[in-house]
């Protein structure tokens, strides 16, 4: 049974023949599990649709340039220059359209944030890591998401995750979600909730001391 079906593949193939250059899906296993298997699925689905704009690259083990900790995971890649955009788990539900936006953001090379914003990013002088625990169910997590994404391909130095947070029950332990979304920088600061952008920013200088 296909996950993609309908109006959604039809708007999904009307977005991808639009994008102005090519961008590869790479899909990391990891060990065998339901939740690889069934992103797998999904993702299969994904690179067809038009595999001339979206192409998918599955391996099992990431290479160790990509400093992925967890699988299964997905980088996304446009002339094969990686943003530091990352999904781990199903990009289900509402996160879908996350990750169809990010592929859009990808293929365009940039990512549209407020003037404002980027000087404040352009001050980081350190590596930077985001993650944002999400659910398929929570309506506010793909905005979290989306600025981590949009962070990331801003700043070299950035590093924005998606984290299913459902797939990876100890890791969500081990930071105490709760609530989603929650986010968690460079393992220093912690907050819940989708706040504007430009106060995710403060947050982001706060975690290295900027």
């Amino acid at each position: 049974m296909p996950y993609i079906s309908g109006e959604d593949l039809e708007y999904i193939r009307g977005e991808f023949e639009k994008l102005p250059r090519k961008v590869t899906v790479k899909l990391f296993l990891g060990e065998e599990s339901p939740t690889g298997e069934l992103l797998k699925e999904l993702m299969e689905e994904v690179g067809a649709i038009v595999p001339e704009k979206v192409a998918l690259e599955i391996a099992q083990e990431p290479p160790v340039e990509l400093g992925l900790d967890k699988t299964p995971a997905i980088v996304l890649q446009g002339n094969d220059e990686d943003y530091g955009i990352r999904f781990f788990g199903i990009p289900s539900g509402y996160e879908f359209a996350s990750f169809l936006e990010a592929i859009k953001d990808v293929a365009a090379g940039e990512a549209e944030l407020e003037e404002e914003i980027t000087r404040k990013l352009e001050n980081i002088k350190e590596p930077v890591h985001i993650q944002v625990f999400v659910t398929p169910t929570c309506p506010y997590c793909p905005y979290a998401v989306r600025a981590a994404h949009r962070f990331a391909m801003a700043s070299p130095l950035i590093r924005g995750d998606m984290v299913m947070a459902p797939d990876f029950p100890e890791l969500s332990d081990r930071y105490e979600v709760m609530a989603v979304p929650t986010v968690v920088i460079n393992d220093r600061v912690r907050f819940e909730g989708a706040i504007p952008e430009e106060e995710f920013a403060d947050k982001v200088l706060e975690a290295v001391g900027s």
